[in-house]
């Protein structure tokens, strides 16, 4: 993908609310055409018309369950022509300690923030490379950068995001083709909404809309990094989490966290 995206078709999934929504608006900002994915037709639908109606873009909608087998493959049936960005949004998470989780949720916690992932990268990365343009960002979390208590399952799902995208941004910028992981902070969703000022514990809070405007100022650096964070608060904090011994840092965290189960 050029730098210049106004005539680029971009895919965002998880594009039915929060973080998904919020790059599918700055992106119609832009002048760019989408294709949003998500689970929920009506609002899927309702945002298509609204981002054709005010910045006079072509919107498809596709409704698909990535928690489903072949994710990847199902969307690239189903979708027609290039895609010069894909981001990759939709998430997933259980909140409460491990041995109370259900099995079931585990798994779609593994099934859309990791297996997703990688089945829409091997989905689309190879016309990207075939075409020598093109970017994938990988939306990850600033949980990706320590281990956390009660997210566990969650933590260490984003944590996989922020590996593999890294290896990706390696092997694909040999082709032209950008791939990076993002990773906001706490954001003002409906997960968060829930967990509630308690999230700070893993950030500082920003707006769906602050979030996605960092995302797309990384993608337009000159040098698009391998992971990129969102907001410099969300920088420091990811950073220190890295130096503070593990039996410190995680007794603060499980103290700062209360359950929640909810979907991005």
């Amino acid at each position: 993908m050029s730098k210049d995206d106004r005539k680029a078709r971009a895919l965002v999934t998880g594009a039915s609310s929060g973080i998904g929504e919020a790059f599918a608006e700055a992106l119609a900002a832009r002048g760019c055409d989408l294709v949003l994915v998500a689970r929920r037709r009506d609002r899927l639908d309702r945002l298509a018309k609204r981002l054709e109606k005010t910045h006079g873009i072509v919107c498809t909608t596709v409704v698909v369950d990535l928690a489903e087998p072949n994710p990847g493959g199902r969307l690239r049936e189903l979708v027609d022509g290039d895609i010069d960005l894909l981001i990759n949004s939709a998430g997933f998470a259980t909140q409460g300690p491990f041995i109370e989780g259900d099995a079931d949720d585990f798994a779609r916690v593994l099934a859309v923030d990791v297996g997703a992932v990688v089945d829409l990268c091997r989905a689309f990365l190879p016309d990207m490379v075939r075409r020598r343009r093109g970017a994938i960002m990988n939306v990850s979390s600033t949980t990706a950068y320590q281990p956390v208590p009660s997210l566990a399952v969650y933590a260490a799902a984003k944590a996989f995001v922020l590996s593999f995208s890294q290896s990706l941004w390696y092997e694909a910028r040999q082709h032209g083709v950008t791939v990076f992981s993002f990773a906001p902070g706490p954001t003002h969703t409906e997960f968060f909404d829930v967990i509630g000022d308690n999230a700070t514990a893993v950030g500082r809070m920003q707006s769906a809309h602050q979030v996605a405007a960092a995302g797309l100022r990384a993608l337009d650096r000159r040098f698009t990094p391998p992971s990129a964070v969102s907001g410099v608060s969300n920088t420091i904090t990811a950073a220190l989490a890295r130096l503070v011994p593990r039996r410190v840092l995680m007794p603060a965290l499980a103290r700062s966290l209360r359950p929640v189960d909810s979907t991005r």
